[in-house]
């Protein structure tokens, strides 16, 4: 059997984590936390009959103490840290993708929704976030009204 060697040197992979830097660098720009360090987790937002659900891509996080799903003012607001081992020394690291650091997403959520609709789960890296019962208001027809000036 022979052994290829192969060059550890990759442009598109190189590419593909600038272009992930700058779209985190955006985001936290354009979401006012500019100083902040941290990462935009990956989301899959589906509809499942009546119901949204929305997964988060949050593989080694302490799912208990660092992660908040609340529903505040008519938005979903997924946010939280995911801490970095910092057993190794910094010269030892040859690659580092994995993405360190506070998150938030949000999503608005139809009007009526409330926190009683709303349940999370997280099993094997992902978060699952299921909102029940989403429906779209019923625009019916509405009469209104037509004033006109008195004829007296």
């Amino acid at each position: 059997m022979a052994l290829v060697r192969r060059s550890s040197w990759d442009p598109f992979g190189n590419l593909v984590r600038q272009l992930d830097r700058d779209f985190d660098s955006l985001t936290r720009r354009l979401s006012g936390s500019a100083g902040v360090e941290g990462f935009v987790p990956a989301t899959d937002v589906e509809r499942e009959g009546s119901d949204v659900v929305i997964r988060v891509e949050l593989p080694g996080v302490d799912i208990a103490n660092d992660v908040d799903v609340e529903v505040a003012d008519g938005r979903l607001v997924i946010s939280g840290n995911r801490n970095s081992e910092q057993t190794r020394s910094e010269g030892s690291v040859l690659l580092r993708e994995i993405r360190t650091g506070a998150f938030r997403r949000e999503f608005n959520l139809p009007e009526g929704v409330t926190a009683e609709q709303v349940e999370a789960r997280y099993e094997r890296g992902v978060l699952e976030v299921r909102v029940r019962e989403v429906s779209k208001p019923e625009a019916g027809p509405t009469k209104i009204a037509i004033t006109a000036p008195d004829q007296n």
